[in-house]
């Protein structure tokens, strides 16, 4: 008797998801920046990763860019990766990507900003074991205004927030934030 692995329902399940919300966003969004990133994970991580796609397409939520017309950019430290990452964060059922990124831009930041769009969108594929599936990771930009960030993050994942004119070499997606700043702030 044959085993079926239902990893595998849950990957192509969350791929199908993803495709379709790869597609809204890129309709919606005019000259969004791509990138591509690949993650090999454990057999546990892949079934949380591929049960969030399932969910909306994007395993991590959205995220914001968020800049000063300085062109400081403001990242926050996530104590769970211990990285600086751009603030963000999973969107609840009914909330659409751009307002789960802002919501989580104040609670990670304490700051608010005016949105101008999504300014990249990522495609991270997941590999564990023969298993593999992909989801979208939006990155809205913002401006904020000459605020002080603050955290204020209620899962505790967030220990500080600061702007930054150098990124620092611990930054996840360092190179993609990178040419995102050049291209549209023009550094």
């Amino acid at each position: 008797m044959t085993t079926v692995d239902e990893l595998w329902y849950l990957a192509d399940r969350a791929s199908q998801q993803a495709e379709q919300t790869y597609h809204q966003l890129t309709d919606r969004y005019d000259d969004v920046i791509e990138f591509e990133t690949t993650k090999y994970v454990s057999r546990q991580r892949f079934r949380t990763v591929a049960s969030r796609i399932e969910r909306n397409g994007a395993p991590y939520g959205a995220h914001t860019l968020a800049y000063q017309t300085s062109g400081e950019l403001l990242l926050v430290r996530h104590e769970g990766v211990d990285l600086w990452v751009l603030p963000g964060g999973q969107a609840t059922d009914a909330e659409r990507f751009r307002d789960a990124a802002s919501r989580e831009l104040r609670e990670e930041a304490g700051v608010d900003a005016t949105y101008h769009g999504l300014g990249m969108l990522g495609r991270v594929t997941f590999h564990a074991e023969e298993h593999s599936t992909w989801g979208v990771l939006p990155l809205f930009e913002a401006r904020v205004a000459d605020e002080k960030p603050e955290v204020n993050d209620p899962d505790g994942e967030i220990s500080d927030a600061r702007w930054f004119d150098e990124l620092p070499r611990d930054t996840r997606d360092r190179e993609q934030v990178i040419a995102w700043r050049e291209r549209c702030l023009g550094e």
